[in-house]
């Protein structure tokens, strides 16, 4: 199973002035166990602005933005200094990712980073994502890293998402002001009457409230992932959620990561076209392969690396569209030969695929 988890600043400071090492360690404890029963795991943390203020004993909540920037640069250091330390108590090997929403929208730094964060989970490295604060402000002011474990797990077709934050899940009311509200257990469909239960911002440690959860819930069961926002305080969450214990509130994915894939594929409008020779389209069209340099015999079009263009039979009948891997420029140098030789010509490689199987969608 691949797992994004989730972890906010509220959860890792556990209500003190300085990050709770007891509650970070709980934490790394329970991904090392994922990590190690062969799931892949990917953690988006917040807490590099807190990190930042302990490591300079800014006791003062800073208001202005390029503040919070220069503390998120200082204590981001600081926070993966501890993560780095804590996994490698159980000799496992972390990577940092700082991340913006204009990374995942561009076509070309999606797929870098898809492919990046392909090649460390197929290492046996956990990813270590947060918001890029020093060049991003959505995080700082909206609790953004909500919505980013959202776009990473539909980045990296992940299977669940969970949201670790200090409420329990979606409550029918405030918990903290009706003794009367009662848990949502799981909410098949998002509809106002829940984006109105999510109310507004959360505490004053965290920037995200339980609104930005809930938009996040949105995007990542339209993707195809399953979400879970349950308390992290709760003993062994990460483990009995997975397991399959009924912990918090669920949002069930609302259709598959192919279909969400494909309707994305063949909404975007064609920048391009290929040909391709007869082994080629028999291996797209009953093999289920993805397309090889060597098997594409013409293009036209300028399109860009991440762009999707329309793959032709020899009959010039379309039988496919992706997400190439190679710009037009590179695909003409690289067409009709075989995939290790693209190194060569090129002097860098995207990878052995003009498009990947899983970015290809059949016309």
């Amino acid at each position: 199973m691949r797992i994004v988890v989730k972890v906010g600043t509220q959860t890792l400071a556990r209500g003190g002035e300085r990050l709770s090492r007891p509650a970070m360690i709980e934490l790394v404890r329970q991904l090392v166990h994922l990590y190690q029963a062969e799931n892949e795991v990917i953690l988006v943390s917040s807490g590099a602005i807190f990190a930042g203020r302990e490591t300079l004993s800014a006791l003062r909540h800073p208001k202005d933005i390029p503040f919070k920037q220069t503390l998120a640069a200082v204590g981001q250091v600081r926070l993966m200094a501890i993560y780095e330390q804590l996994f490698g108590l159980y000799s496992v090997n972390i990577a940092q990712a700082l991340l913006t929403r204009a990374d995942l929208a561009d076509r070309e730094r999606y797929l870098n980073a898809r492919n990046t964060l392909f090649s460390l989970l197929q290492l046996g490295v956990i990813p270590v994502i947060n918001e890029n604060d020093v060049v991003g402000v959505e995080e700082i002011r909206i609790g953004d890293n909500d919505n980013l474990s959202a776009l990473v797990a539909n980045v990296v077709d992940a299977d669940l998402l969970i949201i670790l934050t200090d409420q329990a899940g979606l409550f029918t009311a405030d918990p903290r002001q009706d003794p009367d509200a009662e848990l949502i257990r799981e909410v098949p469909v998002i509809d106002d009457r829940i984006r109105c239960l999510a109310g507004g911002a959360g505490s004053t440690l965290a920037t995200g409230g339980m609104a930005t959860k809930i938009e996040a819930a949105e995007m990542a069961t339209r993707s195809g992932t399953d979400v879970i926002i349950a308390d992290g305080k709760e003993a062994d969450v990460l483990l009995r959620l997975v397991a399959g214990e009924s912990l918090g509130t669920r949002f069930p994915a609302v259709m598959s990561h192919i279909e969400s894939r494909k309707r994305w594929i063949l909404a975007e409008p064609p920048h391009g076209r290929v040909a391709v020779d007869a082994g080629a389209a028999e291996a797209l069209t009953e093999r289920g392969k993805s397309l090889l340099p060597v098997g594409v015999t013409g293009l036209s079009g300028t399109f860009e690396r991440g762009q999707t263009i329309q793959v032709f039979d020899p009959a010039g009948k379309e039988i496919a569209r992706g997400i190439t891997q190679y710009d037009a420029g590179d695909l003409r140098a690289i067409q009709g030969h075989r995939s290790g030789e693209i190194a060569s010509l090129l002097g860098y490689e995207y990878g052995p695929n003009v498009i990947h199987r899983d970015d290809l969608v059949l016309v």
